[in-house]
């Protein structure tokens, strides 16, 4: 260890940081729109085109949107230049729901 370097205590289970993360991402309502959109979508996929013409805001806007739900993990992104096909990244959903439920079930 480096002089000056102490290990930090780590205060938060790592349950706790993913639930912390995916809770930040669901935080908007664009988002929790996107993830229903997505749950409830024929094939689980789609365009970002298909969703922009369901929501009242900006296609940038939810661009970054997107991006902050790609960045928590709950969807991921297939590129078909020009277009993203997007869809719920099932692993990381199943465990968002699992670590939600046992939560409120407190």
């Amino acid at each position: 260890m480096e002089a000056g370097k102490a290990k930090r205590k780590k205060y938060y289970t790592d349950d706790q940081e993913k639930m912390a993360r995916y809770a930040k991402a669901l935080s908007h309502p664009a988002r929790v729109f996107v993830m229903d959109f997505l749950a409830n979508n024929l094939d689980r996929c789609c365009y970002s085109g298909d969703m922009v013409e369901e929501l009242p805001i900006a296609r940038s806007t939810l661009s970054e949107h997107l991006k902050e739900l790609k960045k928590a993990g709950l969807i991921q992104g297939e590129i078909n230049p020009p277009y993203i096909k997007y869809c719920i990244n099932r692993e990381n959903w199943d465990e968002a729901k699992l670590l939600t439920g046992n939560f409120f079930k407190r």
